[in-house]
């Protein structure tokens, strides 16, 4: 995804995947699975997996930015993941730390703006204080949000929110019939970015999995079987290029191409 636009390049086409820049996703959403099953086929530890798995989010973060995205949500940790053996789980946060420092070359140098998408309460010290300083060093970008699903679910964020709606009831700051589709957006961890165009999972799970669950209402799903450590720039272009060729009606009649 290297090549560069040339004078006589027509503007109405994205110069590197060659689809109308009007077919071109706001917003990528993954869910990153199979880090343990590529160790597994490899007859390596599960955290080997996860380990090479940074490689797949270090290219899609450059190539997110390359192509112009606004925003790119990868999933990393559910809260349903706690119940992982223990050993697994302290090796991750080993890693999402080491991860949160060493990519802030790749943050910034794609003028990338980090955001969390989850819950503070249970992450360890370590983790909240490299995404704290992370968030804050990327602060001043201007290029493409890289929002970090991390100790996340989405029944839970939904639940925060309808429980905030509720106390500013209760304290007369809001009244009942002021609550409508907007209202509850504002109140998610999302606010402010564009609802997910294109939800990508790999490993060729056809599930959810509790992730942007009001977000993703009329988002396009791409599943790929390619285990997240072997993810890259092709796979998120062919993703892309399926989304474009895609008829998105949102629950009307089919459009004219």
């Amino acid at each position: 995804m290297s090549q560069t636009p040339s004078s006589t390049a027509d503007p109405s086409i994205h110069p590197v995947l060659g689809i109308p820049l009007e077919r071109m996703p706001r917003h990528v959403a993954i869910i990153m699975d199979g880090n343990g099953r590529w160790a597994q086929e490899r007859g390596l530890p599960r955290i080997e997996g996860h380990r090479n798995g940074s490689r797949g989010v270090r290219d899609v973060i450059e190539s997110g930015s390359l192509l112009g995205l606004e925003c790119l949500t990868l999933y990393s940790f559910s809260t349903e993941n706690w119940k992982r053996p223990q050993l697994e789980i302290d090796a991750l946060m080993g890693l999402y730390q080491h991860y949160l420092i060493a990519e802030r070359p790749t943050i910034m140098n794609n003028n990338v703006r980090v955001r969390h998408l989850g819950r503070r309460e249970g992450l360890p010290a370590g983790v909240l204080e490299a995404l704290d300083e992370t968030i804050e060093m990327s602060a001043g970008n201007s290029g493409m949000w890289l929002c970090l699903a991390l100790n996340y679910s989405g029944r839970l964020e939904i639940s925060l929110a309808v429980q905030q709606m509720c106390q500013d009831v209760r304290d007369s700051k809001l009244s009942p019939e002021a609550v409508d589709e907007a209202l509850i957006g504002e109140r998610l961890y999302t606010h402010g970015l564009p609802d997910p165009d294109l939800l990508i999972r790999t490993s060729g799970e056809m599930r959810i999995s509790n992730f942007l669950l009001w977000q993703i209402s009329y988002a396009e799903l791409y599943v790929t079987d390619v285990h997240w450590p072997d993810f890259d720039s092709s796979v998120l272009g062919e993703a892309i290029r399926t989304y474009a060729g895609r008829n998105r009606r949102f629950g009307g009649l089919n459009k004219p191409r």
